[in-house]
């Protein structure tokens, strides 16, 4: 569910799965780590979520102690301070590409983040003079212009054809998924994404680079801070 309302905290499913302390649900609001992102944390019939995971096509959430039987239906509450600081801090890094794509045509060559802080690499070889000042200028210039950020589901074939989502690497994605989901920050970026994000770019607060580091001959790193 997380991929069509990424506001979504709280809802109602039933067990389809379980083993030991983990379960897997009919439909889920919980976030399962993947793309540089963590999982989301809550609670699920009373338990501590402390782990969700893509096995397959299942997704199994862990939790704190043992699982509900299958049929049981249970309500799931998520962390939303957790959550809605993860889909800032995403935000922020859809929004770091995106100017330095603009700017300096370098794509990304990967990254991390956990609430409020994350890091990002970039195919610089070297960094330009004055590189953090101004990426930090042009971040927080896009966050007060309010870009809104629209979902949208676009069928494998457009969506590799489309020029804009060429820098995304769309054919790594494997042939077995047929419908790519695209989180456009529209008339900034557009990328093929399958994170959670906030509704426009001024929700995502301030940007701070923090540290820039180099990590071999034509990779270079940002460290950022979300307030």
């Amino acid at each position: 569910m997380y991929l069509r309302d990424a506001y979504l905290a709280s809802f109602e499913a039933t067990v389809v799965a379980r083993r030991d302390n983990a379960v897997v649900l009919d439909r889920t609001a919980f976030y399962a780590t993947g793309g540089g992102q963590p999982h989301d944390v809550g609670t699920l019939g009373g338990h501590s979520v402390i782990d969700v995971r893509k096995e397959d096509d299942h997704i199994w959430h862990t939790l704190s102690s043992d699982a509900p039987a299958i049929g049981s239906v249970v309500q799931g509450e998520l962390d939303w301070s957790r959550r809605h600081q993860l889909m800032r801090t995403h935000t922020a890094l859809h929004i770091l590409c995106g100017v330095i794509w603009n700017e300096w045509h370098v794509p990304v060559t990967g990254g991390n983040m956990e609430p409020l802080s994350a890091r990002m690499d970039f195919e610089f070889d070297p960094l330009p003079e004055g590189f953090a000042v101004r990426v930090e200028q042009l971040v927080n210039d896009a966050i007060a212009h309010d870009y809104p950020i629209e979902v949208s589901f676009l069928p494998r074939d457009t969506a590799v054809a489309d020029a804009d989502l060429i820098r995304t690497k769309v054919s790594l994605i494997p042939e077995t998924v047929r419908e790519i989901r695209v989180v456009d920050i529209v008339g900034l970026d557009k990328q093929a994404d399958g994170g959670t994000h906030v509704r426009s770019t001024k929700e995502v607060g301030t940007f701070r680079v923090v540290k820039t580091e180099s990590k071999g001959k034509g990779n270079k790193r940002l460290r950022v801070a979300i307030g």
